[in-house]
């Protein structure tokens, strides 16, 4: 019949079915009580008010309808759902004055007739009433068409009409038998992703493909589509019929390719290239490059294509357009370079653009090459040895003076407290992980369900997958407060999706397009639900950074820093963050100059001589000293900064006094030297006691010089409580902001502990005279 009649039960293509005992028709989404818009107007005119029908547990059965007309034998359908005659014995009834049922069916006038043919209608499956072939729902139809547009051919109306509306019912008749085809395919793809198909909407598809005459689905304009729902289903079911018989090579032909037959997402265009023959050195240049991407990494590929785009609009100058590659030379490539140059003097592109696109065009142009394009009869045939880039044509990259991307803790305090109010929980426990443990957002999106494992001494183990390098079962130690996260959300979802077998369940299921708990929430929606979140918070939140540069990446460059900070070493970071160069893991927390700087500020400014006085000298000319002394190593001691003439021309290795520094004053220090003047302190102490303890064999005299004395102890001391009481008085910001400070300023530091040399010259020919003598 080809009708399309999915069960009610159906988790995609059902529908919800009337309360009503006996009613198959679909609920009415306006009411509640999921009843009918027919049972709803019954129940009501039975005298039942709305919150009874919604609160009744069972509800008022439908009368029975007809199977057939009363007449025994007759062939025809009763006119209307609870009439008993067909119409022509309606009209006969009517005519003999109404009588008694019973008499009209044993009068000798009543007489069984015929089945009549269906409605002449193609996409209608009901029979036509009277001589006019059409029932009595688009005979109506008929007659205000006509009278809307007199001149309206009957025939071309009757194939392109549709069907009447019937619950759960979705006439595919009246369309190509390829059209059918292709719907049905569309539909079996569309709903394999999980996507709800409205029979309301599938019925406005066909009733437009029918309404076309389209003789394939491609055919069918989607823009005379009135339904916003309808024109998506459409497109979407065009598509899938057309990655149904593409492949590599159809695309290869095509000026803009559906990177899903290549196993990506997205599209590629090459409208941009305007060069026939540089157009098909890109086509094969990009079929041999998607293979080696993975996940998102086609937007590389993407990127590349586009800065051809920047190639072919210099190349288009040319007074042959560049559609000549054989004369092409160095001058198109210098000219090429000069017009990026002024692009980006007149703020057309970013610097970080140019060098892009530079190294784009010089990767393709000896990939070309490589792939033998320029040979005979290839698309770059006798493509120019000189048209091509130099290493020194792309221009350095500019080094940032700070990686910019860890958010302050501050920030993340704000963050922290404002988590709970992040929705849907697949979002708010997404942003945990990654807060806790400085994932990828699509590593975090892509969790599954089994995600958490134990180790021998029974620590929580994230298990997960590094997309990006390839790298799967990866498994990073986290803390029991994340565990417990992550526990609670396997529960949730656990619930949510009973009959789908474990192994087969995301952690994050997507709320949209997922019946079956298999698929998770995309890296899309997990930035725009962030970035809603981030918007609302209070000022404070963003005050500090800017909303707009806190994204989900920054919490995996936070995770980073933070664990430098607490004296993490790169290789053991680089393990924590899977990766495989410690040159990318210094990016993610490395430092730079103007962090530095500020810590610096902060340090010096409190500065203290070896009395324990602050220094009160101008406070520019001091840092600006400080700044110098860092830049070029400054000459430290153990404990501080040493300034006397032959120790810093001996880069600190040679102090006259033996490191006695309490005693000198070229010394000073600051409070990013607490921790190594207490621990002084506390040698300084052990080593007393252990030489006041009775040790043989130690003349007085050595005893006496070994043993601390008591004057340097005190002043240690007293150094230790004046730097103390100096942090003590500040406001807990201000301190907390030392703290910071020193330790950026410890973690940059590079103190040499050399011990004093034996002096050479005139000391040692002094010390030889009085030998001699």
């Amino acid at each position: 019949m080809r009708v399309l009649a999915p069960p009610p039960g159906h988790p995609l293509l059902g529908r919800p079915l009337c309360r009503a005992d006996g009613c198959t028709a679909t609920a009415w989404n306006g009411k509640p009580g999921n009843v009918c818009r027919a049972c709803w107007t019954r129940l009501a005119r039975q005298g039942l008010s709305a919150q009874e029908i919604t609160s009744a547990s069972r509800l008022p059965a439908v009368p029975a309808r007809a199977a057939g007309c009363a007449v025994t034998g007759c062939g025809r359908a009763p006119s209307a759902p609870r009439s008993l005659l067909c119409v022509s014995h309606r009209n006969l009834f009517y005519l003999m004055g109404r009588p008694l049922l019973e008499d009209f069916l044993a009068s000798p006038r009543v007489r069984p007739l015929p089945s009549r043919e269906t409605c002449r209608v193609l996409a209608c499956i009901r029979m036509a009433d009277g001589r006019h072939g059409l029932c009595q729902a688009h005979h109506a139809d008929w007659r205000a068409a006509k009278a809307a547009g007199p001149g309206l051919d009957q025939r071309n109306w009757q194939m392109t009409a549709p069907a009447v509306a019937e619950a759960g019912m979705v006439s595919l008749r009246g369309l190509a038998p390829l059209v059918v085809t292709e719907v049905l395919y569309g539909i079996q793809q569309h709903t394999r992703s999980g996507t709800k198909i409205s029979e309301t909407v599938l019925r406005s598809v066909c009733d437009e493909l029918r309404r076309q005459q389209a003789a394939a689905i491609a055919e069918c304009d989607p823009g005379r589509v009135r339904s916003t729902h309808a024109r998506t289903l459409l497109k979407a079911m065009t598509c899938h019929v057309r990655r149904a018989l593409a492949s590599p090579d159809t695309e290869h032909a095509r000026d803009v390719w559906d990177l899903a037959v290549f196993g990506h997402g997205g599209g590629l265009s090459f409208t941009g290239i305007s060069q026939p023959w540089l157009r098909q050195a890109a086509k094969r240049w990009a079929r041999a490059e998607l293979p080696r991407h993975r996940g998102a990494g086609a937007g590389n590929v993407r990127e590349a294509v586009n800065s051809l785009g920047w190639l072919s609009g210099s190349l288009r100058a040319r007074p042959d357009h560049g559609d000549a590659p054989a004369v092409l030379g160095r001058a198109d490539i210098e000219n090429f370079l000069n017009r990026l140059a002024c692009c980006q003097s007149a703020g057309k592109i970013s610097h970080y653009r140019r060098v892009a696109i530079c190294r784009d065009i010089q990767r393709i142009l000896l990939q070309i090459r490589a792939l033998a394009l320029s040979g005979p009869g290839r698309a770059a045939d006798k493509l120019a040895g000189g048209f091509v880039m130099q290493p020194g044509d792309v221009p350095a990259e500019q080094e940032p003076a700070e990686p910019g991307r860890d958010l302050p803790p501050q920030v993340m305090r704000v963050l922290c407290e404002n988590l709970p109010a992040l929705e849907p929980p697949e979002i708010q426990v997404a942003v945990q992980i990654a807060i806790d443990t400085g994932r990828r957002p699509e590593d975090i999106c892509a969790l599954p369900l089994d995600c958490l494992a134990r180790d021998k001494d029974n620590l929580p183990i994230l298990v997960y997958d590094n997309a990006k390098a390839g790298r799967l079962g990866r498994r990073l130690p986290v803390s029991e407060s994340t565990a417990q996260v992550i526990a609670a959300q396997q529960r949730r979802t656990r619930a949510r999706f009973p009959a789908t077998p474990a192994g087969e369940l995301k952690l994050l299921p997507s709320p949209r397009r997922n019946p079956a708990g298999r698929r998770p929430i995309t890296r899309q929606m997990l930035d725009k639900r962030h970035r809603a979140w981030i918007a609302g918070l209070p000022a404070s939140g963003g005050s500090q950074s800017g909303t707009s540069r806190i994204v989900v990446y920054c919490y995996r460059h936070t995770y980073a820093q933070r664990h430098a900070d607490a004296g993490v070493p790169v290789d053991v970071l680089a393990g924590l963050l899977d990766h495989r160069n410690l040159n990318i893991t210094r990016r993610y927390y490395r430092a730079g100059e103007t962090r530095r700087r500020e810590a610096v500020d902060k340090v010096t400014a409190r500065s203290f001589d070896r009395h324990g006085n602050r220094i009160w000298r101008e406070a520019a000319a001091l840092l600006e000293s400080e700044h110098a002394r860092y830049a070029i190593g400054e000459v430290a001691v153990p404990y501080g900064t040493c300034t006397e003439p032959s120790n810093v021309r001996a880069g600190g290795g040679a102090c006259p006094v033996r490191f006695r520094c309490a005693g000198c004053d070229h010394f000073r220090t600051n409070a990013s030297y607490l921790p190594d003047l207490t621990a002084y302190l506390d040698d300084l102490l052990r080593t007393r006691e252990r030489l006041a303890a009775a040790i043989g064999g130690i003349d007085d005299w050595a005893r006496a010089d070994a043993t601390p004395a008591e004057e340097e102890i005190s002043r240690i001391r007293r150094l230790i409580s004046q730097i103390k009481a100096g942090i003590a008085e500040l406001p807990d910001a201000e301190r907390a902001a030392i703290d910071e400070a020193v330790t950026i300023v410890r973690r940059h530091r590079s103190v040499s502990l050399g011990m004093p040399v034996i002096r050479t010259g005139a000391p040692a020919t002094a010390t030889t005279t009085e030998a001699t003598a």
